[in-house]
């Protein structure tokens, strides 16, 4: 008689892994804040893992520029500087409007996901779930540029809105209304992809980005 074999248990994440969602999570959310030292001991009884494999996830974020490294003194939060805040709105306008280029002949390969991240919203906003609004904003944004097809635009896209998510995404909290100009701007968004006027489809994406530049400067 033979016996089944029993399944392997699915391998979870390492602990560099673990600490590096901890400590990028926490950056990006403001658990700690821009201009923070903090040590590699702390991080790991955070984290509850060892050094080694926090000091892993520190060189990982300091590729990232969300930490400077202080030998024997710890890891530097980078503060977010007004310059910061104009770069990664000016690299975000140039990957997403050339991907909004891009995607034009085959907008209707992408319809159905922006429809659907968009009720997602609306349903996150009516339930006063801001996390969960983020989240499908965000995958509004990235099913964009990733049906670009460009894999390292989208790479840096994600790094892009990591870093804004940091500035202040919090304008989703922090902004009065911005919730709602949000929820409209990508309801233009879609009825511009519905045209017959790619210009349109164009003016309608920078416009949203360019209302959450000014945004962000505000929160400063």
């Amino acid at each position: 008689m033979t016996h089944p074999t029993a399944s392997p248990r699915a391998a979870g994440p390492s602990a560099a892994e673990r600490a590096y969602q901890h400590l990028k999570q926490a950056i990006l959310e403001q658990v700690y804040p821009g201009g923070l030292l903090i040590s590699e001991g702390e991080i790991a009884e955070a984290a509850g893992v060892s050094r080694t494999p926090v000091r892993e996830a520190l060189l990982r974020l300091e590729a990232e520029g969300l930490v400077a490294l202080y030998p024997k003194r710890g890891a530097l939060i980078r503060p977010v500087s007004a310059r910061e805040i104009a770069d990664v709105i000016e690299a975000r306008r140039l990957v997403e409007l050339h991907a909004a280029e891009r995607v034009w002949p085959r907008r209707a390969e992408i319809r159905a996901d922006l429809a659907r991240w968009l009720t997602e919203m609306r349903r996150a906003y009516a339930a006063g779930d801001v996390t969960a609004l983020m989240a499908a904003d965000r995958a509004f944004h990235a099913t964009v540029v990733e049906a670009a097809g460009n894999e390292i635009l989208a790479e840096l896209y994600h790094r892009l809105r990591d870093r804004q998510l940091r500035m202040g995404e919090a304008g989703f909290r922090l902004s009065p209304g911005w919730a709602e100009v949000v929820l409209a701007e990508h309801a233009a968004q879609l009825a511009a992809l519905d045209s017959d006027d790619p210009a349109a489809w164009l003016d309608a994406v920078g416009a949203h980005i360019d209302n959450a530049a000014n945004v962000l400067r505000n929160l400063r």
